[in-house]
């Protein structure tokens, strides 16, 4: 693909989602309000799914989960949206919390998901009333445990 269609794919892909505009599944917001309110989920990793135009929740960690376990719910090749609500302890020993959304669009993944999660990705992170940090992210070394204890402090 020459540079010149590889930019007129974008544009189109743009274009397509811009016009249509992309629903969020109510459940989203419900799953995300038990994370925030009741600390029920320890993250929540949302797919967009093209042939509804929906963005719905594919994987809810369990509060006793880990930061790996996480990272790990991420595939590798496909663009994803995600929360992670961290736990931490400032300098002056309180506990603390914040929550994180986390745009994924690995290097590896097709050109029009990367596109349909850019541009889906603003109207998307708004639904979601509560985020403290965000992140994006096209590789693991971009979500790494020290940047997410860095960008908490």
């Amino acid at each position: 693909m020459t540079a010149m269609n590889e930019e007129e794919e974008m544009q189109r892909a743009h274009h397509a989602n811009s016009a249509s505009g992309m629903a969020v599944d109510d459940e989203c917001k419900l799953r995300f309000m038990e994370l925030k309110a009741k600390r029920s989920h320890r993250f929540i990793v949302f797919k967009i799914e093209e042939k509804i135009q929906q963005v719905v929740v594919e994987t809810l960690g369990e509060p006793q989960q880990s930061y790996d376990d996480f990272t790990a719910s991420l595939p590798a090749n496909e663009c994803r949206y995600a929360v992670y609500d961290f736990d931490f302890t400032t300098d002056e020993n309180v506990q603390k919390s914040k929550i994180f959304f986390v745009a994924w669009s690995p290097d590896t993944s097709k050109i029009r998901s990367k596109m349909l999660y850019a541009s889906s990705r603003d109207r998307f992170r708004r639904e979601l009333d509560g985020v403290q940090v965000e992140l994006q992210a096209t590789d693991p070394s971009e979500i790494s445990l020290d940047i997410v204890k860095e960008r908490a402090f």
